[in-house]
């Protein structure tokens, strides 16, 4: 019984191992990296001011910008700090905010999917020398949420989901590799 016992765990220590490294193989190919940083390495800190609004969505500017930070706490090296002293400053804009129903509900004609667009413009520059990193100008984002009776989610489920989507999406132009 013990001899099957001690077969039992030299065979479980090779299969784990092996259940790893798959698991590593598998990341690679899901955008995750091991080991190289593509991000530029002359900058340390950001400033993110508040981002401005010109569409007609209330506090939207807000929470983009604080989803913003967070992502580029989150996943990049460097580090949120007040404009006075940073290195780097992203400045950026909310140029508009459309909802777009994709799809009808056939009892009714209520809208069942609807897309929530987030147009942004921004510009990432070295406070250092005036250079500018990274500028986007017109970059649409989009996500969409279900406003249908069974599934009931609101225009602040469609907007979180755009917002996290568009601060995702703008600190994915900050890597120093495109």
């Amino acid at each position: 019984m013990t001899q099957i016992r001690s077969i039992r765990r030299r065979a479980v220590v090779p299969f784990c191992l092996g259940l790893a490294a798959l698991a590593a193989a598998a990341a690679g190919g899901c955008g995750y990296q091991l080991g190289e940083n593509t991000y530029m390495t002359d900058v340390g800190t950001v400033a993110v001011p508040i981002f401005g609004n010109r569409a007609y969505y209330k506090d939207v500017q807000f929470n983009l910008t604080e989803a913003i930070k967070k992502e580029i706490e989150w996943r990049t090296p460097y580090k949120v700090v007040a404009e006075k002293s940073a290195d780097s400053v992203l400045n950026g804009e909310i140029v508009s905010i459309q909802q777009v129903t994709v799809s009808r509900r056939r009892e009714g004609g209520l809208p069942q999917d609807v897309e929530y667009r987030i147009v942004v413009s921004f510009e990432w520059k070295d406070l250092r020398s005036g250079k500018v990193l990274r500028e986007r100008r017109g970059m649409q984002i989009a996500s969409t949420y279900s406003p249908a009776r069974q599934i009931g989610q609101t225009i602040g489920h469609g907007q979180r989901w755009a917002v996290h989507r568009t601060a995702q999406s703008i600190v994915d132009v900050m890597r120093a590799d495109l």
